[in-house]
This record gives structure tokens, sequence and C-alpha cells, in this order.
């Protein structure tokens, strides 16, 4: 194809979007109320995977070490903890450390354990986090074996129930996401179908004088790329608009410490990219679709 025809279609279709005014609105309406179903669907998904990821993160097993335990000892065990196939990361704290913390979490009511310091009954703790979360149990019951180590506590159960509560909300996720996705592209076609039907003496007429198929099918195609590109650019203002405010409100942080809302640069830009090519590819493929039946006759 010539440079100056492609121009030639382009600006054709450019005519046709603007002087088929009612069906182009219909068309970038539906396009717009779909895409934003799906946009917000997808932004509900994507941070509750981010939620569940922050969860897995942190993930954590204390390893309590016997009260008589050297210095020595704590040097060998630690290594020995390092040494575990998938150990992340190993960080010791002293059975001091512990109270403090356990007075820090009880707030003003910790003052009460100051009574118990100079017998402090708590244990030295290794504190390990794995490299992939879904190892916790494996490097535990390794962790448990080590000469030292009285007792291994991770939540086996809570983790259990966390992992398998993840998996089902990625597995569903991704189904509703796609029989969504599939239900905008139903729409969306249908309604760019309509538009092109509307003009099928048009389109009759260019074949009486001699074009060819793809000589027609090109403007429609780059229409409907267009349709799809403006449908597309509404709901990714109101959902880049909503979402920014949202989070300079919660200031990235929900009720819950481990649940943050996914940072607005990078996520809003993924969002707006997968959108913005929904809307194109599904306007272009629904006025592909839609004109064939015309170009067989």
């Amino acid at each position: 194809m010539k440079i100056r025809t492609f121009f030639r279609h382009i600006l054709s279709a450019g005519k046709n979007t603007f002087r088929n005014g009612w069906m182009t609105f219909a068309s970038v309406s539906s396009v717009a109320v779909t895409l934003l179903i799906l946009g917000i669907f997808l932004v509900v998904m994507m941070n509750l995977n981010y939620f569940v990821k922050n969860l897995e993160e942190d993930v954590e097993i204390r390893a309590l070490v016997e009260n008589t335990a050297t210095t020595e000892d704590l040097e060998r065990i630690e290594k020995q903890i390092k040494n575990t196939p998938g150990a992340a990361s190993v960080v010791f704290s002293s059975k001091t450390e512990e109270l403090e913390a356990l007075k820090e979490s009880f707030g003003e009511d910790g003052m009460d354990f100051e009574l118990i310091e100079q017998e402090n009954p708590l244990k030295d703790v290794f504190i390990i986090k794995a490299e992939d979360p879904r190892d916790t149990e494996k490097i535990a019951k390794q962790v448990g074996k080590i000469n030292g180590i009285t007792t291994v506590n991770y939540g086996q159960e809570e983790i259990n129930k966390l992992f398998s509560t993840a998996d089902l909300a990625r597995n569903v996720g991704l189904v509703l996401i796609a029989a969504l996705a599939f239900t905008t592209m139903f729409l969306i076609s249908n309604t760019i179908k309509i538009t092109i039907f509307s003009r099928r003496r048009e389109i009759e007429i260019m074949k009486l004088v001699g074009a060819t198929k793809w000589f027609i099918r090109w403007p429609f195609l780059i229409e409907g790329l267009f349709l799809g590109v403006m449908g597309s650019m509404i709901p990714i203002a109101l959902i880049a608009w909503t979402y920014t405010k949202i989070y300079e409100v919660v200031g990235g942080k929900l009720t819950l410490s481990f649940l943050r809302l996914l940072p607005t640069d990078i996520f809003l830009f993924q969002v707006s990219t997968v959108l913005l090519l929904i809307g194109a590819i599904i306007g272009m493929w629904g006025s592909t679709m839609s004109i064939r039946k015309f170009l067989r006759k």
C-alpha cells in the first residue's frame, strides 16, 4: 500500500467517525462502559494479588534456642541456619530484645513486665525468612533438627490456609477477568457491527465502482481503531483520577499494615496500557469481523 493511500484511509476513517455522530457515540459509550467495568475489576484483582504477596513476604520462622547455649553455640547455629537451602535471611534476637518487643506490643501495660526483667523467662530467637514463602514449612523442619534449637514456630495451620486462599483468589480472579474480557469483546464488537451495518450501502457502492476488498476494509479497520481508543480514554481517565485520590487519602495503606495499595505511577501506566490495547484491538477486530460479511457478497 502506498503511503499516500494509507493517509487517505486515515483521513476517510476520521471523517466517517465524526460524520456518523450518534452511531459513533453509541460505539464509544459501549467501549467506555464495558472497559470501565473491566478496568475496575482489574484494579481490584491486581491490588488483591499485591496484598497476598505482601502477606507471603511477612511469613517468618522463629527458632527458639536452648537457654544453656553459649556464644559459640549461637554462632554455630546461625551458620547452620544460613546454610539451610532456601533460607533468605537470618536475624538473631536476644531474649532481652524479645522482652523489650513484648513490652512495646502491650503499650502502657508493658510496664508490668519490668518485674520479670531480672529473671527473663524468654529465649534467644533466630528469625528466618525463606526465599520462596512456600518453602517455609520445609525450611522450618530442617531448622528444627539443628542441635540447640528447642522449638520452631511458623504458624503452620495459618500458613497453609494463607497459601490455599491465595491460590484460590488468583485462580478465581484469572477466570473472572477472562470471562469479563470475553464479554467486553462481545458487547463492543456487536455495537461496532451495528455501526457498520448502517453503512452497508456505502460498501455496496464501493464494490460496484471496482474497489478492492482491502481498499474497502482499511477505512473501517482504522475507524474501529479510533472507536476503541476513544472509548478506552474515558475509563482510563476515570480510573486514574479515582485511584490517585484514594491513594492520596489512605496514604498507600488501608486499615492493616500489610494492606498496601500498589503505587500509582507504574501501576496506572500498566492498567492504562492494557485498557488502551484492549480497546484498540477489539475495535479493529469488531470492524474486521463485521465488514467481512458484506465483502463476501
